[in-house]
Protein backbone atom coordinates (compact mmCIF):
# COMPACT_ATOMS: atom_id res chain seq x y z
CA UNK A 1 0.00 0.00 0.00
CA UNK A 2 1.34 3.17 -0.82
CA UNK A 3 0.90 6.32 1.18
CA UNK A 4 0.56 4.89 4.90
CA UNK A 5 -2.34 6.89 6.92
CA UNK A 6 -0.60 8.93 10.27
CA UNK A 7 -2.21 7.31 13.14
CA UNK A 8 -2.63 8.11 16.69
CA UNK A 9 -3.96 5.86 19.04
CA UNK A 10 -5.83 7.41 22.26
CA UNK A 11 -4.94 4.72 24.74
CA UNK A 12 -2.53 1.92 25.39
CA UNK A 13 -4.25 -0.24 27.57
CA UNK A 14 -5.56 -4.04 27.23
CA UNK A 15 -7.23 -2.99 23.93
CA UNK A 16 -4.49 -0.56 22.84
CA UNK A 17 -1.75 -2.55 23.29
CA UNK A 18 -3.67 -5.98 21.60
CA UNK A 19 -6.51 -5.18 19.37
CA UNK A 20 -5.14 -1.60 17.77
CA UNK A 21 -0.45 -1.02 18.04
CA UNK A 22 0.37 -4.43 16.74
CA UNK A 23 -1.61 -3.74 13.63
CA UNK A 24 -1.67 -0.21 13.07
CA UNK A 25 2.72 -1.06 13.40
CA UNK A 26 3.03 -4.22 10.63
CA UNK A 27 0.59 -3.00 8.56
CA UNK A 28 1.93 -1.22 5.30
CA UNK A 29 -1.54 1.05 5.40
CA UNK A 30 -0.65 3.19 8.48
CA UNK A 31 1.79 4.99 10.28
CA UNK A 32 1.92 4.53 13.79
CA UNK A 33 3.24 7.73 15.14
CA UNK A 34 1.75 8.72 18.36
CA UNK A 35 -0.28 7.43 21.16
CA UNK A 36 -1.76 9.29 24.27
CA UNK A 37 -0.07 7.94 27.72
CA UNK A 38 -0.91 9.92 30.94
CA UNK A 39 1.36 7.92 32.91
CA UNK A 40 3.62 5.33 32.81
CA UNK A 41 5.35 5.79 28.82
CA UNK A 42 5.29 2.11 27.57
CA UNK A 43 4.60 2.38 24.02
CA UNK A 44 8.32 3.31 23.05
CA UNK A 45 9.80 0.09 24.43
CA UNK A 46 7.74 -1.78 21.77
CA UNK A 47 7.45 0.79 18.94
CA UNK A 48 10.78 2.78 19.03
CA UNK A 49 10.07 6.44 17.56
CA UNK A 50 6.23 6.74 18.46
CA UNK A 51 5.13 10.33 20.15
CA UNK A 52 3.61 9.59 23.59
CA UNK A 53 1.54 12.26 24.40
CA UNK A 54 0.57 13.33 27.98
CA UNK A 55 -2.95 14.20 26.61
CA UNK A 56 -5.76 13.64 24.07
CA UNK A 57 -5.79 17.56 23.34
CA UNK A 58 -2.28 17.24 22.53
CA UNK A 59 -2.93 14.41 19.88
CA UNK A 60 -5.34 16.07 18.19
CA UNK A 61 -3.45 19.21 17.80
CA UNK A 62 -1.00 17.33 15.84
CA UNK A 63 -2.18 18.03 12.24
CA UNK A 64 0.23 15.35 10.68
CA UNK A 65 -1.81 12.91 12.38
CA UNK A 66 -5.07 11.98 9.83
CA UNK A 67 -6.62 8.85 11.79
CA UNK A 68 -7.38 8.95 15.19
CA UNK A 69 -8.40 5.19 16.78
CA UNK A 70 -10.32 6.03 19.81
CA UNK A 71 -10.38 2.98 22.24
CA UNK A 72 -11.17 4.68 25.74
CA UNK A 73 -13.66 4.10 27.90
CA UNK A 74 -17.31 3.32 26.29
CA UNK A 75 -18.84 6.58 27.90
CA UNK A 76 -16.27 8.66 26.28
CA UNK A 77 -16.53 7.23 22.42
CA UNK A 78 -18.57 10.32 21.56
CA UNK A 79 -17.02 12.81 23.42
CA UNK A 80 -13.64 11.84 21.87
CA UNK A 81 -14.71 10.91 18.33
CA UNK A 82 -16.58 14.16 17.93
CA UNK A 83 -13.36 16.30 19.10
CA UNK A 84 -11.05 14.35 16.91
CA UNK A 85 -13.34 14.86 13.93
CA UNK A 86 -13.86 18.58 14.41
CA UNK A 87 -10.43 18.61 14.20
CA UNK A 88 -10.30 17.27 11.06
CA UNK A 89 -9.53 13.13 11.88
CA UNK A 90 -10.88 10.35 10.60
CA UNK A 91 -11.86 8.28 13.22
CA UNK A 92 -11.67 3.97 13.97
CA UNK A 93 -13.68 4.01 17.19
CA UNK A 94 -14.28 0.97 19.04
CA UNK A 95 -17.62 -0.89 20.11
CA UNK A 96 -20.13 0.69 21.13
CA UNK A 97 -19.91 3.40 18.90
CA UNK A 98 -21.38 5.54 21.42
CA UNK A 99 -23.67 4.85 24.59
CA UNK A 100 -27.13 5.71 22.71
CA UNK A 101 -28.63 5.84 19.37
CA UNK A 102 -28.77 9.40 19.42
CA UNK A 103 -25.07 9.54 20.36
CA UNK A 104 -24.40 8.18 17.47
CA UNK A 105 -26.43 9.71 15.16
CA UNK A 106 -24.82 12.54 15.93
CA UNK A 107 -21.34 10.92 15.45
CA UNK A 108 -22.40 10.51 11.90
CA UNK A 109 -23.87 13.58 11.10
CA UNK A 110 -20.84 15.34 12.30
CA UNK A 111 -18.45 13.07 10.25
CA UNK A 112 -20.43 14.05 6.67
CA UNK A 113 -20.28 17.79 7.56
CA UNK A 114 -16.69 17.23 8.39
CA UNK A 115 -16.13 15.31 4.91
CA UNK A 116 -14.23 12.53 7.03
CA UNK A 117 -14.87 8.87 7.71
CA UNK A 118 -15.82 7.65 11.42
CA UNK A 119 -15.63 3.77 11.18
CA UNK A 120 -16.67 1.16 14.07
CA UNK A 121 -13.90 -1.13 14.80
CA UNK A 122 -15.99 -4.87 15.28
CA UNK A 123 -13.31 -7.34 15.32
CA UNK A 124 -15.50 -10.25 15.93
CA UNK A 125 -16.36 -10.54 12.31
CA UNK A 126 -12.99 -11.93 12.09
CA UNK A 127 -13.07 -14.61 14.60
CA UNK A 128 -12.04 -18.11 13.33
CA UNK A 129 -14.94 -19.86 14.13
CA UNK A 130 -17.55 -17.02 12.86
CA UNK A 131 -15.95 -17.26 9.35
CA UNK A 132 -16.30 -20.92 9.40
CA UNK A 133 -19.97 -20.84 10.14
CA UNK A 134 -20.55 -18.33 7.92
CA UNK A 135 -18.97 -20.11 4.86
CA UNK A 136 -21.37 -23.35 6.06
CA UNK A 137 -24.46 -20.79 6.43
CA UNK A 138 -23.31 -19.44 2.35
CA UNK A 139 -23.05 -22.68 1.29
CA UNK A 140 -26.74 -23.44 1.73
CA UNK A 141 -25.94 -27.34 3.26
CA UNK A 142 -28.07 -26.69 6.43
CA UNK A 143 -30.75 -26.11 4.13
CA UNK A 144 -33.43 -23.23 5.37
CA UNK A 145 -32.25 -21.75 8.62
CA UNK A 146 -34.61 -22.49 12.08
CA UNK A 147 -32.14 -21.41 14.42
CA UNK A 148 -29.05 -19.91 15.33
CA UNK A 149 -27.16 -19.61 19.18
CA UNK A 150 -24.03 -17.58 19.52
CA UNK A 151 -22.28 -17.44 22.72
CA UNK A 152 -19.65 -15.72 24.53
CA UNK A 153 -19.21 -17.33 28.10
CA UNK A 154 -16.41 -16.44 30.86
CA UNK A 155 -16.45 -16.75 34.31
CA UNK A 156 -15.21 -14.40 36.60
CA UNK A 157 -16.60 -13.93 39.97
CA UNK A 158 -14.51 -11.03 41.19
CA UNK A 159 -15.15 -7.34 40.63
CA UNK A 160 -13.15 -5.86 38.13
CA UNK A 161 -11.33 -2.59 38.61
CA UNK A 162 -12.14 -0.53 36.16
CA UNK A 163 -15.49 1.52 36.89
CA UNK A 164 -16.42 2.39 33.50
CA UNK A 165 -17.05 -1.17 33.50
CA UNK A 166 -18.41 -1.93 36.75
CA UNK A 167 -19.94 1.08 38.39
CA UNK A 168 -23.72 1.63 37.57
CA UNK A 169 -23.10 5.59 37.42
CA UNK A 170 -21.39 5.32 34.36
CA UNK A 171 -23.02 4.74 30.83
CA UNK A 172 -22.27 2.26 28.59
CA UNK A 173 -21.29 -0.08 31.34
CA UNK A 174 -21.78 -3.68 32.42
CA UNK A 175 -21.15 -6.78 29.88
CA UNK A 176 -24.57 -5.80 28.05
CA UNK A 177 -22.07 -2.94 26.50
CA UNK A 178 -18.85 -4.83 26.60
CA UNK A 179 -19.84 -8.31 24.36
CA UNK A 180 -23.17 -7.83 23.21
CA UNK A 181 -22.19 -5.01 20.82
CA UNK A 182 -20.07 -8.57 18.90
CA UNK A 183 -22.46 -10.98 19.18
CA UNK A 184 -25.28 -8.59 18.36
CA UNK A 185 -23.01 -7.24 15.49
CA UNK A 186 -22.13 -11.22 14.26
CA UNK A 187 -25.92 -11.60 13.91
CA UNK A 188 -26.90 -7.94 12.23
CA UNK A 189 -23.91 -8.63 9.64
CA UNK A 190 -25.15 -12.27 8.81
CA UNK A 191 -28.47 -11.35 8.73
CA UNK A 192 -29.94 -7.50 8.91
CA UNK A 193 -32.02 -5.90 11.05
CA UNK A 194 -34.55 -8.43 13.17
CA UNK A 195 -38.11 -7.95 12.63
CA UNK A 196 -38.43 -8.02 16.83
CA UNK A 197 -36.48 -9.05 19.90
CA UNK A 198 -36.65 -9.66 23.53
CA UNK A 199 -33.72 -9.14 26.14
CA UNK A 200 -33.25 -10.79 29.34
CA UNK A 201 -30.57 -9.50 31.55
CA UNK A 202 -29.29 -10.49 35.18
CA UNK A 203 -26.69 -9.68 38.12
CA UNK A 204 -25.25 -12.99 39.44
CA UNK A 205 -21.98 -11.78 40.81
CA UNK A 206 -21.98 -10.90 44.46
CA UNK A 207 -21.80 -6.81 44.88
CA UNK A 208 -22.19 -6.45 41.25
CA UNK A 209 -23.50 -3.31 40.35
CA UNK A 210 -23.71 -4.61 36.62
CA UNK A 211 -25.17 -6.59 34.30
CA UNK A 212 -23.26 -9.53 34.10
CA UNK A 213 -25.62 -11.61 32.25
CA UNK A 214 -28.02 -11.32 28.90
CA UNK A 215 -29.47 -13.30 26.44
CA UNK A 216 -30.98 -11.81 23.43
CA UNK A 217 -33.84 -13.85 21.11
CA UNK A 218 -33.70 -11.94 17.43
CA UNK A 219 -36.61 -13.10 15.37
CA UNK A 220 -36.04 -13.29 11.48
CA UNK A 221 -38.35 -13.49 8.43
CA UNK A 222 -38.79 -17.51 7.45
CA UNK A 223 -39.34 -18.13 10.91
CA UNK A 224 -35.73 -18.18 11.92
CA UNK A 225 -34.39 -17.61 15.37
CA UNK A 226 -30.95 -16.32 16.77
CA UNK A 227 -30.36 -16.41 20.09
CA UNK A 228 -27.53 -14.28 21.70
CA UNK A 229 -25.76 -15.42 25.30
CA UNK A 230 -23.13 -14.12 27.45
CA UNK A 231 -22.51 -14.42 31.26
CA UNK A 232 -19.49 -13.84 33.30
CA UNK A 233 -20.40 -16.82 35.52
CA UNK A 234 -19.96 -19.85 33.03
CA UNK A 235 -18.14 -22.45 34.00
CA UNK A 236 -18.27 -24.35 31.39
CA UNK A 237 -18.51 -22.51 28.43
CA UNK A 238 -21.01 -24.04 25.64
CA UNK A 239 -20.15 -23.96 21.77
CA UNK A 240 -19.77 -20.64 20.62
CA UNK A 241 -21.30 -21.03 17.35
CA UNK A 242 -24.12 -23.71 16.91
CA UNK A 243 -26.79 -23.82 13.57
CA UNK A 244 -30.09 -25.91 12.94
CA UNK A 245 -31.36 -26.22 9.55
CA UNK A 246 -33.55 -28.20 7.86
CA UNK A 247 -30.86 -30.41 6.10
CA UNK A 248 -27.94 -30.16 9.15
CA UNK A 249 -26.49 -29.12 11.90
CA UNK A 250 -23.25 -26.71 12.66
CA UNK A 251 -21.31 -26.51 15.77
CA UNK A 252 -17.72 -25.16 17.17
CA UNK A 253 -16.75 -23.97 19.77
CA UNK A 254 -14.77 -20.60 20.01
CA UNK A 255 -11.19 -20.91 19.58
CA UNK A 256 -10.16 -17.85 17.90
CA UNK A 257 -6.25 -17.71 19.45
CA UNK A 258 -5.79 -13.78 18.48
CA UNK A 259 -6.32 -12.44 21.38
CA UNK A 260 -4.49 -14.77 23.16
CA UNK A 261 -1.44 -14.60 20.77
CA UNK A 262 -1.36 -10.91 20.57
CA UNK A 263 -1.71 -10.58 24.46
CA UNK A 264 1.57 -13.20 24.59
CA UNK A 265 3.82 -10.65 22.26
CA UNK A 266 2.98 -12.85 18.93
CA UNK A 267 2.87 -9.87 15.85
CA UNK A 268 0.38 -10.28 13.24
CA UNK A 269 3.30 -11.02 10.95
CA UNK A 270 3.93 -14.09 12.84
CA UNK A 271 3.54 -17.41 10.31
CA UNK A 272 1.16 -18.89 13.18
CA UNK A 273 -1.14 -15.64 13.90
CA UNK A 274 -4.50 -16.48 13.60
CA UNK A 275 -4.46 -20.44 13.33
CA UNK A 276 -6.53 -22.61 15.92
CA UNK A 277 -4.90 -24.96 17.95
CA UNK A 278 -5.80 -28.81 17.21
CA UNK A 279 -8.50 -29.96 19.02
CA UNK A 280 -11.22 -27.70 18.36
CA UNK A 281 -12.64 -28.89 14.59
CA UNK A 282 -16.27 -28.06 13.96
CA UNK A 283 -18.76 -30.62 13.69
CA UNK A 284 -21.10 -30.50 9.96
CA UNK A 285 -23.89 -33.24 10.24
CA UNK A 286 -25.96 -33.25 7.38
CA UNK A 287 -28.75 -35.15 5.86
CA UNK A 288 -28.37 -36.60 2.70
CA UNK A 289 -31.97 -37.16 -0.40
CA UNK A 290 -31.58 -40.83 0.96
CA UNK A 291 -32.11 -39.90 4.56
CA UNK A 292 -28.57 -41.27 5.68
CA UNK A 293 -26.68 -39.27 8.35
CA UNK A 294 -23.05 -37.83 7.50
CA UNK A 295 -20.71 -36.10 10.24
CA UNK A 296 -17.86 -34.25 8.79
CA UNK A 297 -15.16 -32.26 11.04
CA UNK A 298 -13.88 -29.07 10.07
CA UNK A 299 -11.27 -27.15 10.50
CA UNK A 300 -11.51 -23.56 10.66
CA UNK A 301 -9.87 -20.57 8.50
CA UNK A 302 -7.61 -18.19 9.67
CA UNK A 303 -8.70 -15.62 11.50
CA UNK A 304 -7.66 -12.24 10.55
CA UNK A 305 -8.03 -9.06 12.70
CA UNK A 306 -6.16 -7.50 10.04
CA UNK A 307 -9.16 -6.98 7.89
CA UNK A 308 -10.41 -4.30 9.91
CA UNK A 309 -7.43 -2.36 8.98
CA UNK A 310 -7.52 -2.91 5.76
CA UNK A 311 -10.90 -2.06 5.31
CA UNK A 312 -9.93 1.25 7.41
CA UNK A 313 -6.84 1.91 4.80
CA UNK A 314 -9.46 1.24 2.07
CA UNK A 315 -11.81 3.61 3.43
CA UNK A 316 -9.76 6.51 4.08
CA UNK A 317 -7.77 6.34 1.08
CA UNK A 318 -10.05 5.55 -1.85
CA UNK A 319 -13.52 6.02 -0.55
CA UNK A 320 -14.36 2.27 -0.42
CA UNK A 321 -17.39 1.45 1.75
CA UNK A 322 -16.67 0.43 5.62
CA UNK A 323 -17.97 -2.98 6.30
CA UNK A 324 -19.92 -1.84 9.35
CA UNK A 325 -22.10 0.29 8.01
CA UNK A 326 -24.50 3.28 9.63
CA UNK A 327 -27.74 1.30 9.83
CA UNK A 328 -25.54 -1.51 11.61
CA UNK A 329 -23.99 0.75 13.86
CA UNK A 330 -28.04 1.83 14.95
CA UNK A 331 -29.64 -1.13 15.13
CA UNK A 332 -27.22 -2.63 17.59
CA UNK A 333 -27.60 0.32 19.66
CA UNK A 334 -30.84 0.37 19.20
CA UNK A 335 -31.41 -3.00 20.92
CA UNK A 336 -28.81 -2.32 23.49
CA UNK A 337 -30.45 1.00 24.83
CA UNK A 338 -33.71 -0.56 24.85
Amino acid sequence: MQHPIKTGLLSYGMSGSIFHAPFLATNPGFDFKAVVERHEKKAVLKYPGIISYNSVEELLNDDSIELVVVNTPNYTHYDFASRALQAGKHVLVEKPAAVSSDEAKALFETAREMNKAVMVYQNRRYDSGFLLMKEIIETGRLGNLMEVHLRMDRYKMEIGRKAFKESNTMPGNGLLYDLGPHLLDNAISLFGKPLSFEKTTGIFRPGSEVVDYFHFHLHYPHQLNVFLTSGLLMAEPGYGFVVNGTKGSFMKYAADPQEKQLDGGMMPTHPDFGKEGDGYLAKLVTIGEDSQRKIEWLAAPRGNYNEIFTAVYETVRNGAPFPVTEEQVLWQLEMLED
